[in-house]
């Protein structure tokens, strides 16, 4: 009898390890001021953090702020809705900052003349799975863009200018069924 009940236990345990939410990779729609779809973040977990695959289009040219905030809100235009920086080891803003990241901050990227971002940056201490670190406890989180540059120092953002782009991270953001603008048309293609 002990041997049966053994085995449902173990059975049960690796069914339920297969019927998890998965957590990675999990992708993300970004949304402009006016709500339409701009691109996508993909968010993979790896040994060292997670890494974010960003690809966007329709910025300004030029060098943006990319943040993880702390909720899963992205309410147009502002964005404020998303709140302030990820920061769960309440540690000072910057990557230049001796004192220094939020888990939520990243380096800059470049959108090229066209407005285009295509990038992957790494969040050295955030993680997908449960857990103070991860971006998806609570309800989930956000990526923000701004129009301008974080400077890496100053408190408490970067002075990297007005929230110009948001897209929620949760267990349920690959469900957007919104076009990609920077996939091509598969129905053009026909």
């Amino acid at each position: 009898m002990r041997k049966w009940i053994s085995f449902f236990l173990l059975s049960g345990a690796l069914l339920s390890g297969c019927t998890g939410d998965q957590r990675s990779p999990l992708d993300t729609s970004i949304y402009n001021q006016s709500n339409d779809k701009i691109g996508t973040a993909s968010l993979t977990e790896k040994p060292d953090g997670v890494e974010v695959a960003l690809k966007v289009e329709g910025l300004e040219p030029g060098v943006h702020a990319v943040h993880i905030h702390e909720f899963p809100k992205c309410e147009a235009p502002e964005f404020k809705s998303a709140g302030n920086h990820f920061n769960p080891k309440s540690k000072d803003h910057g990557l230049m900052n001796t004192d220094g990241a939020h888990a939520g901050d990243m380096q800059n990227v470049q959108a090229d003349a066209s407005g285009m971002v295509d990038v992957k940056l790494m969040l050295s201490e955030a993680k997908l799975k449960e857990g103070q670190m991860s971006l998806l406890r609570k309800e989930g989180t956000s990526i923000v863009i701004t129009n301008g540059q974080d400077d890496g120092m100053t408190q408490p953002a970067g002075d990297s200018g007005d929230r110009i782009a948001c897209g929620k991270i949760t267990l349920d953001a690959d469900e957007d069924e919104a076009s990609d603008p920077t996939e091509p048309d598969k129905k053009q293609e026909k």
